[in-house]
């Protein structure tokens, strides 16, 4: 259900019927329960406007709101605001039908559109590290919640498979003869040990050239060694997917070399377009407003990122049909994308109509605010950070509950990776953000663990009912009035969390929500011998809605519940 939209629609009736030209209303959340629970602030601004007083017009648009059973009372406040309160009778009865909805009350978009997410994107021939977290979980949780409310959704891992670096690895793994492919067990380690030989070895790094050449050119040795390295690569890959809990499968993979004999196209296309220059021997294209131009060729013929990411635009909005492409990369990859957007819109592979998005992200840090390393400065590989997170899980656990051996395991898994998953996307993902394993295995504030909990307590009082739930749903006080309004925000805060790609919005909201259950459960008994059982009925109903309403929400997130804890 989506409150807001309808409020702005008795708002919009509301100044037709008075003369008010009123091009789009905008209610927002209240800032505080005395002010309602929303609040119009359209009449300053059309004040100026109309060159009249904002309380004269906002009197005039509350006078003429039609007859409606949502709104109990519109009250004016200062210069012009409205304050708007919803009826507690309309509360119940939504939050009645809510219930007993699959979805919670949640429709799907009338007017579905493709959307292409491309998002985790690791180099093949390294194992994935901590850099690639942020990605790989704000992309999943995206691409779960835009299905979820009714788009069509493709998963795109734009891997890294080709280029100079492969030549190298391909002259490595050559030289070292018959069985070295046990060796590409620890990609990272036979990494380094090619590099070093590339480095001081004159005659290797030339040799590695040429398996480039070759490679590129189709030679079949070199394409059998090259396909042996993205097997092991994308192995390690599926493991730590596994591992998160992510959607991400070979099959939603299209990597850099899908789009290799599309380049020199791309090339002839914005040449005949008469969009590229020469620029010290290399084609590029000037981007207005911008200093330095996109290089799409160099001078020694070969192509860029720019060049790939281009053909994969073209693809994505001719061949997928996609209306909305959302590029999960961090931050710093800011002005390349402004770069190849614009390109993109002025060769015509994405016309206006088509949404270009870069989603980008801050860095993870460490306590003291450096980027995160291992101890001795070096990478940290994803896998082993989320085996760690398992085990401290384990003990956070353990110093509430005592478990035994199997159950101890599937408990920290989901503890342990939710725990990762919910502090990275609780915040707002331009920030950088401190990694803090004490943090985000606290039982206290906006954490996973948190919700964990409150979802659990509730799953107990559940279980010791045993009952039907099936009564009415009655607001007794101001308490329940506002755990009403707040599950039945839920739509509008996953439309407005897809909107501008914030997870963290459905974090503050689940944040929210967990702490006010937990002070209805405090002030409203539920189970108590005293109450009677229709009022029974009603808090069960609002006990039960809060956990399907967690659970729907943090499974969005790519994070499982637990009905123990």
């Amino acid at each position: 259900m989506q409150i807001k939209e309808k409020l702005n629609q008795l708002i919009a009736e509301a100044a037709h019927k008075a003369g008010i030209a009123l091009e789009e209303p905008r209610v927002v959340e209240a800032g505080k329960p005395e002010f309602g629970d929303y609040q119009f602030n359209g009449a300053m601004p059309l004040a100026k406007t109309l060159k009249r007083n904002p309380r004269q017009i906002a009197q005039a648009l509350v006078e003429a709101l039609p007859q409606n059973e949502i709104i109990a009372k519109a009250e004016i406040a200062g210069p012009g605001f409205i304050n708007l309160t919803l009826s507690a009778e309309w509360l119940a009865e939504r939050l009645k039908e809510a219930s007993s909805s699959e979805r919670l009350g949640v429709g799907r978009r009338k007017e579905p559109q493709t959307v292409v997410v491309d998002y985790s994107s690791p180099n093949m021939a390294k194992q994935m590290h901590v850099g690639h977290l942020r990605s790989t979980i704000i992309g999943d949780s995206l691409a779960n919640l835009f299905a979820f409310l009714g788009d069509e959704v493709i998963r795109q891992n734009h891997i890294g498979d080709w280029g100079t670096q492969f030549g190298m690895l391909i002259a490595y793994l050559e030289e070292l003869g018959e069985g070295a492919e046990g060796s590409l067990h620890d990609l990272e380690e036979f990494y380094k040990a090619a590099k070093k030989r590339f480095d001081e070895d004159e005659a290797f790094a030339d040799k590695s050239r040429e398996y480039v050449v070759k490679l590129q050119g189709g030679d079949v040795r070199c394409l059998h060694l090259w396909e042996q390295f993205i097997d092991k690569s994308l192995g390690h890959c599926e493991e730590v997917y596994s591992k998160l809990h992510v959607k991400l499968s070979r099959e939603d993979v299209r990597a850099e070399s899908a789009y290799n004999d599309e380049l020199a196209e791309i090339v002839s296309d914005l040449e005949a377009k008469g969009l590229l220059k020469q620029s010290r021997g290399a084609k590029v294209v000037f981007v207005e407003g911008e200093e330095n131009p996109l290089i799409i060729q160099k001078s020694d013929g070969g192509y860029l990122y720019a060049t790939t990411d281009l053909a994969a635009i073209r693809f994505r909005v001719q061949v997928l049909g996609a209306k909305r492409i959302s590029y999960v990369v961090d931050a710093r990859q800011a002005g390349h994308f402004k770069q190849v957007f614009a390109v993109a819109r002025m060769a015509g592979y994405a016309p206006e109509d088509v949404e270009l998005e870069h989603v980008s992200f801050g860095m993870m840090l460490d306590k003291s605010g450096r980027p995160f390393k291992t101890r001795d400065g070096g990478t940290v590989k994803l896998i082993e950070l989320l085996e760690e997170a398992v085990e401290r899980a384990k003990e956070a656990i353990t110093q509430k509950e005592a478990y035994d051996e199997e159950e101890l395991e599937k408990i920290a898994e989901i503890v342990g990776i939710g725990a990762v998953k919910y502090a990275d996307l609780s915040i707002n993902r331009e920030s950088n953000y401190i990694f803090d394993w004490d943090r985000m295995l606290s039982l206290e504030g906006n954490t996973s663990l948190y919700q964990q909990y409150a979802y659990a307590r509730i799953q107990s009082i559940l279980r010791k009912y045993e009952g039907e739930i099936e009564g009415h749903v009655t607001i007794g006080d101001e308490l329940e009035r506002r755990l009403a309004l707040k599950l039945l925000q839920l739509e509008d805060i996953l439309h407005l969390a897809a909107r501008e790609a914030t997870p963290h919005t459905i974090t503050a909201y689940l944040y929210d929500l967990a702490t006010l259950f937990m002070k209805f459960y405090e002030n409203n008994p539920i189970l108590r011998s005293d109450v009677p059982e229709d009022l029974r009925q009603s808090r069960l109903i609002f006990a039960q809605t809060t956990a399907r309403t967690l659970r729907l929400a943090l499974e969005l997130l790519g994070i499982k519940v637990l009905d123990r804890l």
